[in-house]
């Protein structure tokens, strides 16, 4: 029987291979994970196996913290499943979380473009690297795609003729095509361009590639970001490469979401008729999520409460006294 501690290389190795490659500490966790189960002679992971390990990792964790943990253990246990039918998969309901969803932040116009134009100068040997995150962080502003869809493109999936976007193999297993504009476009086929001539021969179909033709992963993707955030100031610099805390690489999904709230309550829209296109623009199971946007951004929920009082004055505003 293989030991666990191979599997979880095998498994994050087949991560990365699919564009969704994990973060530092997740990684961290599962390989710590596995020598424990290895250390206490299981050939298989089990859910005492697990509360074991949790009572006795070293260290003060939050709920929130063993939670996650959870998640990614369970996620292994899911794929190990199938090659070892021994496996058990923790419930998920074993350690609940308890909080909110982080609040948004929204980045200025200035901001994006500080993002795009650092980004575009991130060191490389061939000068793809930089190329890339330019490319992939305006293409995250300007769609409000996640970034694990903008990272799972294939090749055949930009289509820059039509301006269209084919998103496969999204959140929900709801595939859908995202339009974008002319100029948008053209940056794409910008970017395939220069791609092609510095990667004669890529080893994947992915649209967004790294230096050697691999298909890019988040946790690089990640990374890269908050090295451009510390450069130009949005995060705190860090020693040992670390990436530290503040504005995330999803935030710029956030940010193009609230802009278009925003400019429809401006343009005298009718957001609650609009939010079922910006729902399927995004790839939201139902409105229920995008509403989310108006109770997590101030600005939003204020221009929200003035239509509401507008539409119950039959227009006037009533200031108190």
């Amino acid at each position: 029987m293989i030991p666990v501690t191979e599997r979880v290389e095998q498994y994050l190795a087949q991560r990365e291979t699919f564009g969704t490659g994990l973060s530092d500490s997740p990684v961290r966790d599962l390989r710590t994970f596995a020598a424990f189960v290895s250390s206490e002679g299981a050939e298989h992971v089990t859910t005492e196996l697990f509360l074991r390990w949790k009572v006795q990792r070293p260290g003060a964790a939050s709920r929130l913290t063993w939670s996650c943990r959870l998640s990614h253990v369970r996620a292994f246990a899911r794929w190990l499943q199938s090659l070892e039918p021994r496996t058990e998969v923790p419930p998920p309901g074993l350690i609940p979380k308890s909080r909110r969803r982080p609040q948004p932040y929204i980045y200025t116009d200035e901001e994006v473009a500080d993002i795009v134009t650092r980004a575009a100068r991130l060191p490389s040997r061939h000068g793809l690297r930089g190329r890339t995150c330019e490319t992939l962080f305006g293409l995250l502003a300007v769609t409000g795609l996640r970034v694990g869809e903008a990272l799972a493109l294939d090749d055949v999936d930009v289509d820059t003729d039509e301006a269209l976007l084919h998103v496969r193999h999204a959140k929900n297993n709801r595939n859908r095509t995202v339009p974008v504009t002319p100029c948008t476009a053209e940056r794409l086929a910008c970017y395939r361009s220069l791609r092609d001539r510095i990667l004669r021969a890529p080893d994947t179909p992915a649209f967004f590639r790294g230096e050697r033709g691999q298909r890019i992963t988040k946790a690089s993707a990640e990374h890269n970001f908050a090295r451009v955030g510390q450069d130009i100031g949005l995060r705190e610099r860090q020693s040992s490469g670390r990436r530290g805390t503040g504005p995330r690489l999803h935030d710029l999904r956030h940010t193009m979401a609230v802009r278009t709230l925003v400019d429809w309550y401006r343009s005298g829209l009718d957001p609650d008729r609009e939010m079922y296109k910006l729902s399927a623009w995004l790839g939201h199971a139902s409105p229920v999520e995008t509403y989310w946007y108006l109770e997590a951004v101030p600005e939003l929920l204020h221009l929200a409460t003035e239509r509401a009082e507008r539409s119950i004055t039959g227009g006037k505003r009533h200031d108190s006294l």
